[in-house]
């Protein structure tokens, strides 16, 4: 359900572009230190927004360092860790989890029991630290695996159980800027949650797998991809305006490369792929 919130490198700066990356690797150093190997296998782009909206917004001391990894073997690449990194890759974990045991009780996929197994430590350290935050995952996760049993397509309802999930992620603490982050999380939840139904309605549909599209697809009335598009345009226009209300200086540029073009670029691409199957 993740990797849609990212960025459009060809309306990056060099450095803009460096930066993000050096955000990712930090990202990715974190989930291996806190969390090991199979920490680090639930990587993603959707958190690195995350952390360097945190890191923005609370003017955060990075420690940047350059390093080598099995990514990047041979030349050196910087590296920039904060604190947001470390609760990032908590939450990070969390959903990974949860996940995996969604896919495997829907699915029956046997490497999710594996993956599940292997973080299951990291899951029981994350929610001690915070249970608020891991009742509250577990509790939307819940509602939407209930969903799926009764096979409820009401959209707006289902995406808004995720919506709730990463609320809770991007609001770090209680304070002026609780209700902004809140609702920049919500409605990129259900931007995530929409955007995987819109692309996998096809194999869904192909697998005799729950999709709460699927009445829309097949109504000959709707124009499927413009329907989609249009409320995934709702969900990031409400999401852009608590950004445009937090007072964020730094970075600036790149957080708003992935709110307004990045998030796109798989939407497009699958609305092309799918033109280009019914020969428009």
């Amino acid at each position: 359900m993740f990797g849609y919130i990212i960025f459009n490198k060809p309306e990056l700066k060099f450095r803009e572009y460096d930066v993000y990356r050096s955000y990712y690797c930090g990202f990715c150093e974190a989930l291996k230190n806190r969390h090991g190997r199979s920490g680090q296998l639930t990587l993603s782009y959707d958190l690195t927004f995350l952390i360097m909206l945190l890191s923005s917004l609370y003017d955060t001391q990075d420690e940047v360092t350059e390093s080598r990894c099995v990514v990047h073997p041979i030349q050196k690449h910087q590296v920039r860790l904060n604190k947001f990194s470390e609760y990032a890759s908590d939450m990070n974990v969390i959903l990974a989890y949860y996940k995996a045991l969604d896919d495997w009780s829907d699915e029956r996929k046997v490497t999710s029991v594996f993956f599940a197994k292997m973080l299951q430590k990291s899951d029981h350290k994350v929610a001690e630290k915070y249970p608020d935050k891991t009742n509250l995952i577990f509790d939307m996760l819940e509602k939407i695996h209930n969903c799926e049993k009764m096979n409820i397509t009401d959209i707006d309802k289902v995406s808004g159980y995720f919506g709730n999930i990463m609320a809770e992620i991007f609001c770090y603490q209680e304070d002026n800027w609780a209700g902004n982050l809140r609702q920049i999380g919500f409605f990129l939840g259900k931007f995530i949650y929409i955007m995987d139904a819109y692309d996998d309605i096809e194999k869904d549909i192909k697998e005799g797998n729950y999709n709460p599209l699927k009445d829309k697809y097949y109504d000959a009335g709707t124009d499927f991809d413009e329907y989609c598009h249009q409320i995934l345009t709702m969900m990031m226009s409400e999401c852009s305006k608590a950004f445009e209300r937090l007072p964020i200086v730094d970075n600036v540029e790149i957080l708003r490369n992935i709110l307004y073009s990045g998030v796109w670029v798989r939407a497009d691409n699958i609305r092309a792929q799918r033109n280009t199957k019914k020969g428009n």
